[in-house]
């Protein structure tokens, strides 16, 4: 079984993602890594140019600077890579995502079992997202639990409105959602673990995907600050071993983090987390995929 991995990235370094970190997560687990690498101003093509690792494909990207409604640039970009590869399977990473080497085995045993079954397209991943420094992780309704990040090559798969997750193309305009075992594994989730610099400038330029000037100008940070979210608890687990260079040198500044610091919850998302902590159900959940047990 031959397995690809696909990502995407821009300006990667400038605004404070694991670049190295996931890529090299991939390659330890995939035949071949296909990169949409966009048009940046810092050393990210050459960073993965250096490598010259014969597995990594580099499509080098313009970024369509126009598109500034619900993310779509973000699918798109993911579906370069995507039609680019060549595997029996795809593992699909985004830039601030990493893999724990502690469960690729548990990952290609789950991609077999799923292989020989046609009623199965794709796994269907946990989530820790780590929020402010690497001890905590966002906890609620806030965060998405789980999404599909592995899944069978087929032609008519295509990443979904902002590229969180997938879709089947069945005909021009009509698609279906992926049917998806659950894999005993986790995404590890590093987007909200930066550098309060890089967290404005993230924030700058992705929320420039999703609104118009006129947004930008009241909701943007004005200052480096780390953000805030509903709840954050402690993580007991341990982070891949690729991760704990880049743990330690960031110490300087991820020690400042304030776990204590809140964003008060709206009625609504109050309500919905208190019967989750009662009931273990969490109601109304967007889920972009079919389950199949």
């Amino acid at each position: 079984m031959k397995i690809s991995g696909c990502t995407f990235v821009r300006n990667g370094f400038l605004l404070g993602y694991p670049v190295k970190e996931s890529l090299h997560s991939l390659l330890t687990i995939c035949d071949e890594v296909v990169i949409a690498i966009g048009n940046s101003e810092d050393e990210t093509l050459s960073y993965v140019q250096s490598l010259q690792d014969p597995r990594i494909i580099i499509i080098e990207t313009e970024w369509d600077d126009t598109l500034r409604e619900g993310g779509q640039i973000l699918a798109q970009q993911t579906n370069i890579a995507l039609n680019a590869c060549t595997g029996d399977w795809v593992i699909y990473l985004q830039a601030d995502e990493v893999l724990n080497e502690s469960e690729y085995e548990q990952i290609k045993q789950d991609m077999h079992k799923a292989d020989s079954r046609s009623d199965i397209d794709g796994l269907l991943f946990s989530y820790h997202h780590f929020f402010g420094n690497y001890d905590y992780v966002g906890i609620g309704r806030q965060w998405y639990r789980k999404e599909i990040r592995a899944f069978k090559r087929n032609a008519n798969i295509i990443s979904w409105r902002d590229a969180q997750g997938f879709r089947i193309r069945l005909q021009e305009q009509d698609f279906r959602k992926l049917r998806v075992q659950e894999c005993d594994a986790h995404i590890y989730h590093y987007g909200w673990v930066r550098n309060p610099s890089a967290y404005v400038k993230k924030q700058a330029a992705f929320g420039r995907l999703y609104h118009d000037d006129a947004w930008l100008e009241v909701n943007l940070p004005k200052s480096e600050e780390f953000p805030i979210c509903y709840e954050v608890q402690l993580f007991d687990g341990k982070h891949p071993k690729i991760m704990e260079n880049k743990i330690v040198l960031d110490s300087t500044w991820t020690s400042l983090f304030d776990p204590s610091r809140r964003k008060p919850r709206p009625f609504a998302v109050a309500c919905c987390d208190a019967i989750e902590r009662l009931t273990g159900k969490r109601i109304f959940e967007y889920r972009n995929y079919v389950l199949v047990k």
